[in-house]
């Protein structure tokens, strides 16, 4: 049967299709497909269950693109297995306490279809898949309203009695499924998802891998607030490895949460506040999604705003420490009514005039109360936006508090010790506060991989923001016995853990018999003590880096090593890693940017030999991606940590194309949402179980993605500028992963490895794990960053704007580093080797800069002479100062010093 309908500006085709496919399973795939298009989707619906089947993008680029795991239905036609369509609820009679719950997963069998007219595409009620003891009867309806693909949900109360509705929740799913694809077709087939919890005006984008397709967004249709964002549980055992390194799970779009926040989430303070709602006899309150196709990643905003919307541009991010001035964008069509913040007084905010388009208010926000904070904005209409803030100290302070813990807390000095781990910094549990020395995965008090690293990473990247005198005592211990000599072989070579599970090797040793130490992970003396995992390598490199840079340019912060020294040792072990050939040594390595900055300073320091000999070995191996499509590989079969390092050799080796696939491949993982758990944060949800003292597969917030796919992001911001269009989408993207592990900081120093997302959680993680990767990216890449913006006029990124004219913007230098300053409209970046960037004054018409820097800041020691840099553009300092070494040396007086570059 085939039929042709003309519904306004929409072309329908609906058709019942009837492919082979396996008999088995509850859906009723076997018995075919209803299927139409719309002016933007071809749209596919199973016929018994009149959920999503699939869902194609029809015109332009990315044509035919399918946004539902289509391909591999079959394994997911089960009970309990969650399709786009589907509802879950629980509800209960007026004054009674027990829930009744709903799910049209849990036992399938086919919906009663309705008849259709006018624009409804397909409809059904929901009553023969749902519960007898269901107190609502559910009408579904897919429809097209003004030219835009609609699902809907008339919720009717079908009792004598009111009904509460305690929840109720609309699952979605998409193609973020990876199991035994090749990276081709995981790249070219599947997207990513994440929301926008941020109530009337919550989002989902779903983003195709490729980075260069139009994303589909889903937006509330009717009143349908996204409250809530709940994992949904399904049975891992079926052939896909539901909720595992290549399939992460599902999510479900919460229109009201009370239910879960009375239970399952009693013990947890929620993104927002949970709510119910009650019908009264016969009353029916529809719900709803809207789909729509935004032109690009970069275009979601102006989709949002095009769709009638509440947007929230906050500037420069949704993580603001207490010494940084934040600004907030809106947009809508209704008239800001009220604002509120949650905890009371952690924020405040006066109204400003900045912005310079029609359509935008603007707000100027101070931090107040250290944590997470909700500013709820109220409209005329009556819709509600949450933007979700976290407060930190001020941001060197949080950096000083950082390394305080790592040399305190954490140092771990037992000269007994028979795994020679002692004097180290080691990880940590927050939660019993106190060392983690035993754990069956070997590695976390074993000082290597990620997880066991990370600490003394940290530590050593701080001493290259913020070095301090009694830090750097103890890291020159931890160098000289530990790195040195216990982790690090004399041939260059670095286990991958001190720490083995082998009683007859230590009989003396105390293995505590309430771990269980038969898993795979707790390796005994040989798979630790393997040395062939180039991940490893870069943590020591970055060791040594550090230290090189602190007693460089702080020489009497060292005693046991010079600065020669330290570069030695970093040359010698990229060297080890790429000689012998090690395991995953082609593959991009998290945190290798500073390997870059390391042949920066080689040549710098007009060593040659050596520099020629790293320069030659990353050309090797980026010969190798060059030639690639995907060159993003890692252990896994999908990961976001190859990218840093292909664009970082890319653009060393001015390999724009490869440079620009990395960006594009970023920019689909790592979301703008004014959320500060998933504004910037970089796709990462395995992690947890190799580093996390709380163990499972889940969406991470602020792992170490976030800070390291952020570099990429914030250089090809730098190399767009100075242009008549600078992507500022970059920076506000990059700034928030670069932002996102100072959230990781308690008010203690305490540094976690991530937060977690589910909703039943909202915790940081109990382990220090493996946040140093997450810090280096921090540290490598922070600085303030001065904008001329077409509608926000001039702002600051890690600082704050004084006073500014058309040709002329003050701005104090506030970032948690104060190494770089970046001035986009002049395309200018400096950047300081010691001392910090205190205030910067930039004169447009003179194209001019003034910098003052101070000798030291936070708890960091002074600097004896500034060293200044610069990098792009061409300005140079006025004046009559020395060079060494590439650097400008500045004197201070009373420890501040004033620079003019022209």
């Amino acid at each position: 049967m085939l039929t042709v309908l003309q519904l306004g500006f929409v072309s329908l085709l609906f058709s019942i299709i009837r492919p082979s496919v396996a008999q088995s399973g509850t859906l009723g795939l076997q018995h075919g497909f209803l299927s139409f298009n719309t002016s933007t989707f071809s749209v596919q619906l199973v016929k018994d269950s009149q959920t999503l089947y699939s869902l194609e993008s029809r015109n332009g680029v990315g044509a035919g693109f399918n946004f539902i795991p289509t391909d591999v239905m079959e394994d997911r036609q089960s009970n309990s297995q969650y399709h786009l369509g589907d509802l879950t609820f629980r509800a209960r009679r007026v004054g009674t306490t027990n829930w009744v719950s709903g799910d049209t997963s849990s036992a399938r069998r086919p919906v009663t279809a309705l008849s259709v007219s006018g624009t409804t595409l397909a409809s059904a009620n929901l009553a023969p898949t749902l519960p007898s003891s269901s107190l609502l009867n559910i009408t579904r309806r897919w429809v097209v309203e003004n030219n835009q693909l609609e699902l809907l949900f008339d919720v009717t109360n079908s009792q004598s009695f009111a009904v509460e509705i305690g929840a109720l929740g609309a699952p979605l799913e998409f193609n973020n499924i990876f199991t035994g694809r090749s990276a081709a077709d995981t790249n070219e087939l599947c997207s990513l998802f994440d929301p926008y919890i941020g109530q009337d005006a919550g989002f989902v984008q779903v983003t195709p891998l490729l980075g260069t397709l139009p994303p589909l967004v889903v937006l509330p249709s009717a009143k349908s607030p996204l409250e809530g964002w709940r994992f949904l549980p399904e049975s891992g055992a079926g052939t896909l490895g539901y909720q595992s390194q290549t399939f992460e799970g599902l999510y479900e779009w919460q229109f009201h949460t009370l239910a879960y926040a009375q239970n399952e989430w009693a013990s947890v303070t929620p993104w927002n506040q949970a709510t119910s709602a009650t019908l009264q006899p016969k009353e029916t309150r529809t719900y709803g999604l809207q789909f729509r196709l935004a032109p690009s990643i970069r275009g979601i905003e102006n989709t949002l705003i095009s769709a009638g919307r509440p947007v929230a541009v906050p500037i420069p991010g949704t993580i603001l420490p207490t010494d940084q001035t934040g600004k907030l964008f809106l947009n809508y069509g209704s008239k800001v009514q009220n604002i509120t913040v949650t905890p009371s007084g952690a924020l405040s905010w006066t109204t400003n005039t900045e912005a310079r388009t029609q359509g935008w208010v603007g707000y100027t926000l101070t931090a107040h109360t250290w944590g997470r904070a909700r500013l709820s904005i109220t409209y005329a209409d009556g819709n509600v936006q949450t933007v979700h803030y976290v407060v930190t100290k001020n941001a060197a302070e949080t950096v000083g508090d950082l390394g305080n813990f790592l040399t305190t807390s954490q140092w771990f000095d037992d000269p007994n010790d028979p795994f020679k781990r002692s004097p180290s910094i080691i990880s940590y549990d927050r939660e019993v506060n106190a060392p983690v020395v035993n754990d069956p995965r070997a590695w976390i008090p074993g000082l290597e991989d990620e997880a066991g690293a990370g600490s003394w990473l940290a530590a050593a990247m701080k001493q290259f923001v913020q070095p301090n005198g009694d830090e750097m005592v103890k890291m020159e211990q931890f160098v000289s016995q530990t790195l040195w000599g216990s982790i690090q072989n004399s041939d260059g070579t670095v286990k991958k853990s001190v720490f083995f599970y082998q009683p007859n090797l230590v009989p003396n040793y105390n293995y505590p018999s309430s771990i269980d130490w038969t898993v795979w992970w707790s390796w005994n003396q040989a798979a630790s003590f393997a040395t062939d995992r180039a991940y490893d390598y870069v943590h020591v490199i970055a060791g040594y880096w550090g230290m090189y840079r602190a007693a460089r340019n702080y020489p009497s912060l060292v005693s046991v090593h010079n600065w020669q020294w330290y570069l030695n040792q970093a040359v010698m072990t990229v060297d080890a890693m790429t000689r012998r050939n090690i395991g995953n040594v082609n593959d991009g390595l998290m945190g290798e940017t500073v390997i870059r900055f390391l042949l920066d300073d080689l040549k710098r320091e007009g060593l040659t030999q050596n520099a020629t000999l790293v320069e030659q070995r990353m050309r090797s191996r980026w010969s190798v991606w060059s030639t690639e499509r995907y060159p993003f590989g890692s252990e896994m079969a999908w990961d976001s940590t190859g990218q840093e390092g292909v664009y970082a050799w890319s653009t060393y080796f001015n390999d724009t194309k490869t440079a620009t696939n990395v960006v594009n491949s970023i920019l689909a993982y790592q979301p703008l949402i004014p959320h500060w758990g998933y504004n910037g944060n970089a796709r990462r949800y395995w992690d947890n179980i190799y580093g996390g003292k709380l163990m499972r597969f889940e969406r991470q917030i602020h792992h170490y993605g976030s800070g390291l796919n952020a570099l990429p992001l914030v250089s090809a911001f730098q190399l767009t500028t100075p242009t008549t269009n600078p992507d500022y989408y970059l920076l506000r993207v990059a700034f928030g992963g670069l932002s996102g592990p100072l959230s990781n900081i308690d008010q203690g120093g305490f540094a976690a490895a991530s937060f977690h997302s589910f909703a039943d959680t909202l915790k940081w993680d109990g382990y220090s794990g493996d946040y140093g990767p997450n810090f280096s990216g921090h540290s490598m890449g922070m600085g303030t960053f001065i904008i001329n913006h077409p509608d926000f006029g001039w702002q600051a990124f890690g600082g704050n704007v004084i006073s500014s004219s058309s040709s002329q913007v003050q701005v104090q230098v506030r970032d948690s580093v104060r190494r770089k300053v970046f001035i986009a409209p002049l395309g200018v970046e400096l950047r300081l080797d010691a001392g910090a960037f205190d205030s910067v004054t930039v004169n447009m018409a003179q194209k001019s800069v003034s910098v003052g820097i101070v000798s030291r800041v936070g708890a960091g020691a002074a600097a004896p002479t500034g060293r200044l840099l610069v990098g792009q553009g061409n300005l140079r300092p006025t004046g009559s100062l020395t060079m060494s070494a590439g650097a400008w040396s500045v004197p201070f007086s009373n420890g501040v010093a004033n620079v003019t570059l022209a």
